[in-house]
């Protein structure tokens, strides 16, 4: 298999039918709150990398997002841990998508996501290895931070390369100058209601190494996605590119989000193809449909999506589509 994303056209109308999808990883337990998801495919040539987390219920030992991996397979559908990291390990108390990058020199560069102990703010840290079985969570590096963004936090890295640029899209907490300090007790900005998530940029000139945050480029929405507009994964398409994104319109919906798409020019400025309505849902519980993440595979497209499950749990299913 290869995989070239150089002159794409745009993917079939949809939406994704979630019921006839493959289903890659099977929740912990067919109960609400057991997820596995926040899904991100690298192929290097060789071989699929996937990276995923796995959540629990609030209230369990090791609840919320509890543990992320490092997977590897060879046709994209069946894959076996290569690496993973516990939230414990970092002294967090929840841990959200992660995402690999193969690095100029042909190592690995794994971005992690998680709430920061000292702070309760989302952030994210970079991981380098020769492979991705060897990377050492002690040897994490600071790449994006409420700090350093200026922001209520930060997290749910996306990273594209074009030419000598290195994109890194995220979701973040729109600052708020009056925001009480209790707003950040749970440790989850996400899930309180007290500011808006909309998607920044940070770009590198050097591989991945260092980051500039140049702050906000898909705004939240006025409707469905108007309490957040989470850019999950970007392809090159005639003229431009296109983007799948998590919509949701309050923090009630926080978790259980659904997918837009939208297109731009230059990676900066977005607009939505799907203001008024969600372009793939679940036919299960909440609708929940999201952290797609699109590639091509030879001439199909590969979707590989976070779903909801009548039982209320989320599993990890692929769609593909032939190209048009």
């Amino acid at each position: 298999m290869r995989s070239d994303v150089t002159s794409l056209g745009p993917p079939p109308l949809g939406p994704i039918d979630a019921a006839a999808g493959i289903v890659v990883l099977d929740a912990e337990r067919p109960e609400p709150g057991y997820w596995v998801g926040g899904a991100g495919v690298t192929y290097d040539g060789e071989r699929f990398w996937l990276t995923y987390r796995q959540r629990r219920p609030r209230g369990l030992d090791r609840e919320r997002g509890w543990r992320c991996a490092v997977a590897v397979g060879d046709d994209g559908v069946h894959f076996t841990d290569a690496w993973s990291v516990r939230k414990d390990e970092l002294g967090s108390p929840s841990m959200e998508r992660c995402r690999l990058t193969v690095t100029p020199d042909g190592g690995y560069q794994l971005f992690i996501s998680y709430v920061d102990p000292a702070d309760r703010r989302w952030r994210i840290d970079a991981l380098t290895a020769d492979d991705p079985s060897r990377f050492d969570v002690g040897a994490a590096r600071p790449v994006l931070t409420a700090a350093s963004t200026g922001t209520e936090g930060v997290k749910d890295p996306y990273v594209l390369v074009a030419g000598p640029v290195t994109y890194l899209f995220a979701s973040y907490a729109a600052p708020r100058p009056d925001l009480s300090a209790a707003a950040h007790a749970t440790g989850d900005i996400y899930a309180v209601g007290a500011t808006v998530h909309p998607t920044g940029v940070a770009v590198s000139l050097d591989g991945g190494a260092e980051f500039q945050w140049h702050g906000e480029v898909l705004p939240v929405g006025a409707g469905w996605d108007r309490y957040q507009a989470r850019l999950n994964s970007v392809v090159p398409a005639a003229g431009g590119y296109l983007g799948f994104y998590d919509g949701s319109a309050g923090h009630e919906e926080n978790y259980e989000e659904r997918c837009g798409i939208a297109v731009s020019a230059d990676l900066f400025t977005w607009r939505r193809l799907t203001p008024d309505a969600p372009w793939a849902v679940s036919p299960y519980g909440t609708g929940s449909l999201r952290y797609v993440d699109a590639l091509l595979v030879d001439d199909e497209w590969w979707l590989y999506y976070e779903t909801a499950r009548p039982d209320g749990s989320h599993d990890l299913r692929l769609t593909r589509w032939p190209r048009r």
